[in-house]
Parts: structure tokens; C-alpha cells; sequence
């Protein structure tokens, strides 16, 4: 008997056991039992808000901020991103889920990696498994590109991969400064909070950094029995996503005051031509002293089309602590959260997942919401 090398192993583990496209049911190992955990709103009822970013200044911050505080998420245009490196960037996502099986795997994700092919990083606080698969990319794709494509096709990708989060890394920096502005601080002091040098000029090293995270939602057999990704918030200051033509990303709206008015809906972020959407992230929330709260998200699945995304994920740098800003504590009240570094939190999320937040919370603040 031929014993599997621990490369075969854990490209076995990451391996999806699903041919997406061969499948004509959705399995039981695939089948979610609460899809409809809360409702959805009509397209008429919700609609997530879209903000012009090269608008009169003043009336940007207004709506950032009322985004930022009633949704976690919101929709941009106007942000300078050319609309064709949106088309190459979507199609050099398809060109990666298009290729056979067994050459993914060639590039899968060890278990103890950030970058390559591979399941949802969430799957593991789930018993279902998700009707999707990803492809994590942290500092350069070279390596695995040259694994899945001949020379000329791996550069092609890398290229596009490389503008791509060039352009993300501007528009990041910008809206960094203009949601810590929304917040009441003058521009000096939004500067002057990032003094490490997350937003301002520099290399990734010495800046913002970031994880680029393609997503491939095959068509599906039976969509009210299957979960594309889900629910979650983002490990994150921010994340910007592009999503294909095709519905699928749903954001949570609590509606009401406490009590028994209060009531949670999902509602679909449709696809805008050229738009991207933002996400507010955990370690925005903590920054914000908890006024800017992370969205709860998630992605649906389709009968008919294949939808992609890609998400732009950044955070501070590995060593810079992430803790409330001091002029948004309120007089007697102290910080809600305690200071904490990406790599820290990331690595409470991996064994907390939805607890991660009220665990970074200061203990006599936790005291006071038990």
C-alpha cells in the first residue's frame, strides 16, 4: 500500500470533494439547514448606500458617516479605478476557477499558509461546507502563478494582480482618511493617528497592508439549499470588494431600537456597473471606539450564473497597535477595546470567530454588556 506524502495530505484537506460543475444535486456535506435565519428585504425596501466619491467634500464625510454608522457597508463610484483593470481583474479571477482540479492543487493553501487555492478560511467554525472556492493571494503571486500557468500566462496574471492592488492601495488610503475625517477629526488629526504610516506614503512594508482574496460562486443545482459564504464579519480596517455582474453578496440591517423592536434583515448589494463596495471591518470598529460597526455579510448562490469577487483586504502593519482613537472616547468612559495588533487579532478570530471583538473589549467594559 502506497502511503500519501504530507503535500498530498493537505492538498487532500483543502481540496473541495465537489466537481462544481459536474454536480447535479446539492449533497448533504453541502446542505445548510438555516438560509433563512432572517429575512430578506425586498429590493424596494433597503437599499445600501452608493456614494460618490469625487462629490463636494463636506457632503461625502456626511454620507460616510451615516453609512459607516447604520450599515458597516456602503457602494462607491466616482473613485478613480479604470473600468477596464475592473474587466481584467474579473477575468483573470474566471481564469484561475477554470482551470481542472488537479492544477489548482497544485497551488493549494498550506494549513499553515496565508496565500494559494483552497476552502473559505471560515469553513472550519461551520458543518456545513460552502458552494464556493478562493484563492488567497499575500505579497506577490509570482510562485503560484508560474504553478498554474506556462510562463507567458503566469506573467499576464501577475501583471493584472499587480495594478489591481496598486490602484486598491490608493483608493484604500483615501478612504482611511476620509471615514477617520467622517468621524470629526480634522485631516491633520486623521494623519496624525495613522502616524505609522498606514495611509501615507511608502512601500507595503511600511504602509497599509493588505491580502487579496479572489472568490468563485459556481452556478448551483438548488440555491435555497446551498451557502455561497457564510455570515462573517471582516478581520479587517477595511476591505474593498468588486463583485461580477451577478446578484450574491448580502449585508445584515438591524432595524429598530432594543428590545423586541429590534429585528435583523439581509439585504442583497446589487451589482452597479464600475461600483466598488466597502466594508467596514473589525478593526475599524475598535478604532472607531465601536461608532463604526463591522458589517455581517455574506454570499448567496445562483442557479443560472457564475459569479467571481475579489476582495481587497488591509489592515495596519503586523506591528502597529490598533486601539480606539483618543478624541472619539467620551468624557468618564474610557476605551471600549483594549489595543491589539492585526496578527493578534487575526489569530483570537481563528479560534473565537463571532467572539473576537467582545474579546479584545476592556474587562469592565465587558462587565457592564454581560
Amino acid at each position: 500500500m502506497i502511503m500519501p506524502t504530507a503535500s498530498e495530505l493537505i492538498r487532500h484537506h483543502h481540496a473541495h470533494p465537489l466537481d462544481f460543475e459536474s454536480v447535479r444535486e446539492v449533497p448533504d456535506s453541502h446542505a445548510w439547514p438555516d438560509l433563512h435565519d432572517h429575512p430578506t428585504a425586498s429590493a424596494q425596501g433597503a437599499v445600501v448606500p452608493v456614494i460618490d466619491l469625487s462629490a463636494t467634500a463636506t457632503n461625502v464625510l456626511e454620507q460616510l458617516a451615516r453609512a459607516c454608522e447604520s450599515w458597516g457597508a456602503f457602494q462607491v463610484t466616482g473613485h478613480g479605478v479604470p473600468p477596464g483593470l475592473l474587466r481584467r481583474v474579473e477575468a483573470a479571477a474566471r481564469g484561475v476557477f477554470a482551470l481542472p482540479t488537479n492544477r489548482k492543487l497544485e497551488a493549494a493553501r498550506p494549513a499553515d499558509g496565508v496565500s494559494g487555492y483552497g476552502r473559505a478560511r471560515i469553513s472550519c467554525f461551520f458543518p456545513k461546507l460552502m458552494w464556493s472556492e478562493g484563492f488567497t493571494i499575500a505579497g506577490s503571486p509570482v510562485d503560484h502563478a508560474r504553478t498554474l500557468w506556462p510562463d507567458d500566462d503566469a506573467l499576464a496574471f501577475c501583471d493584472v494582480i499587480e495594478e489591481y492592488k496598486e490602484e486598491m492601495k490608493q483608493l484604500a488610503r483615501k478612504l482611511m482618511r476620509m471615514m477617520l475625517m467622517s468621524l470629526g477629526l480634522t485631516e491633520a488629526e486623521a494623519e496624525a493617528e495613522t502616524e505609522t504610516g498606514w495611509i501615507g506614503p511608502g512601500d507595503e512594508a511600511g504602509g497599509m497592508s493588505a491580502v487579496l482574496q479572489l472568490n468563485s460562486y459556481p452556478v448551483c443545482p438548488d440555491p435555497d439549499r446551498a451557502m455561497g459564504m457564510a455570515a462573517h464579519t471582516d478581520s479587517t480596517l477595511l476591505t474593498l470588494l468588486f463583485q461580477s455582474n451577478t446578484s450574491g453578496l448580502q449585508v445584515l440591517q438591524v432595524v429598530g431600537d432594543t428590545g423586541r423592536d429590534r429585528a435583523a434583515r439581509w439585504v442583497t448589494v446589487p451589482p452597479m456597473p464600475g461600483a466598488l463596495i466597502v466594508n467596514v471591518g473589525d478593526l475599524f470598529q475598535i478604532l472607531s471606539n465601536g461608532r463604526y460597526r463591522s458589517v455581517i455579510h455574506r454570499a448567496v448562490v445562483n442557479r443560472t450564473s457564475h459569479r467571481v469577487s475579489v476582495a481587497y483586504m488591509c489592515g495596519p502593519p503586523a506591528a502597529s497597535k490598533v486601539e480606539p482613537i483618543v478624541k472619539l472616547v467620551g468624557p468618564g468612559s474610557g476605551p471600549v477595546y483594549r489595543p491589539v495588533t492585526w496578527p493578534e487579532y487575526l489569530s483570537v478570530k481563528g479560534k473565537l470567530f463571532d467572539k473576537a471583538l467582545a474579546s479584545v473589549m476592556r474587562t469592565e467594559v465587558s462587565l457592564e454588556h454581560t
